[in-house]
């Protein structure tokens, strides 16, 4: 009975799943600690070298170095060969990556760096002329690869992606990185964002800041929120310290509960929300959010206010989903 592509692709990747492992098992300690405190003593960059696909690994393991810290170029060994080599200089580290350890334009490249820079090798086989030759050798073979044929690079290059993350997230914490150092290497992804946008750099102020007076009547603070076009106003004191808000819902809600007559007399300081939530200037503008809508009812706005209590801004959801977060 012939299978089904669900139970190939799962055959699959239980089989790379378990080439990994593998790798995980047999991997030399002491060699991946030379490795490890090779890159982490690095003065200058990693250069990542493959050809072919292992190349594609190289490049993805300079890509992931860069972005936790640890600065890395690709470099393919044939550009090396016409002019290219001027890219490493004294310091630097290179990463190579190959599964058969034979290309003969990796093994073209290695007297050209000896003395220039060392070289860790994430190789097939140990007992090749690129393992026998590197500084430091880590194994990265399998036994065959996920293509029928056993000929397509998928579960060897599979490995070799794996230890070099692998490599890339012990750094990281060698180099004891922060979110906000990794944040500053992804400044416009949504986690650079959460990790650096504050709450300043959204919120309405200024001008921008919709205010009234206790005092003032129902029909100024419907032309407030008017013209601030924000749906809300802060409401202060005679100081300048937020007294509270008067959002559209609760206008429609007064006018639901007073009597026509009363409204003339009717005061912002009679119909607002007194102690609303509030948020400082330089709270996180993800934190904000969690704080707006992880509550039984959604908060749309926050007025925004400062260390002495003087209100600053408001602040929308809007502006913060706007922004990318």
């Amino acid at each position: 009975m012939s299978r089904t592509h669900h139970e190939q692709v799962v055959e699959i990747l239980r089989m790379e799943a378990a080439a990994v492992a593998g790798t995980a098992a047999r991997l030399d300690p002491s060699e991946v600690e030379r490795a490890v405190e090779l890159l982490a003593a690095c003065r200058g960059k990693v250069v990542a070298v493959g050809v072919g696909k292992s190349g594609h690994i190289a490049q993805k393991a300079a890509a992931t170095l860069t972005s936790t810290g640890t600065t890395a170029v690709f470099l393919h060994p044939s550009d090396a060969l016409h002019g290219g080599m001027g890219l490493v200089t004294e310091g630097d580290v290179c990463l190579f990556v190959s599964n058969s350890g034979e290309t003969a334009e990796l093994l073209e490249l290695l007297p050209y760096l000896h003395g220039r820079a060392p070289v860790l090798a994430v190789v097939g086989n140990t007992a090749s002329a690129l393992a026998r030759r590197a500084d430091v050798v880590l194994d990265a073979s399998v036994d065959k690869e996920a293509c029928p044929l056993n000929l397509a690079p998928t579960t060897s290059t599979t490995v070799a992606l794996a230890v070099c993350d692998a490599l890339a997230m012990a750094l990281m914490s060698v180099k004891k990185l922060t979110p906000e150092d990794f944040a500053l290497n992804h400044p416009g992804g949504r986690l650079g964002k959460r990790l650096t946008v504050k709450v300043s750099d959204l919120m309405h102020g200024g001008e921008e800041n919709p205010t009234v007076g206790l005092g003032a009547t129902l029909l100024e603070v419907v032309q407030a929120i008017g013209r601030g076009g924000l749906g809300a106003v802060n409401v202060l004191d005679g100081a300048g310290r937020l007294a509270g808000i008067v959002t559209d819902g609760d206008v429609r809600r007064t006018l639901q509960r007073v009597r026509l007559e009363d409204l003339a007399g009717l005061t912002a300081e009679g119909f607002m929300t007194r102690e609303p939530v509030v948020v400082g200037p330089d709270l996180l503008a993800h934190a904000a959010l969690q704080l707006m809508e992880n509550r039984p009812s959604q908060i749309a706005v926050l007025p925004v206010v400062d260390a002495e209590g003087r209100c600053v801004g408001l602040l929308r959801l809007h502006d913060i989903v706007r922004s990318g977060l």
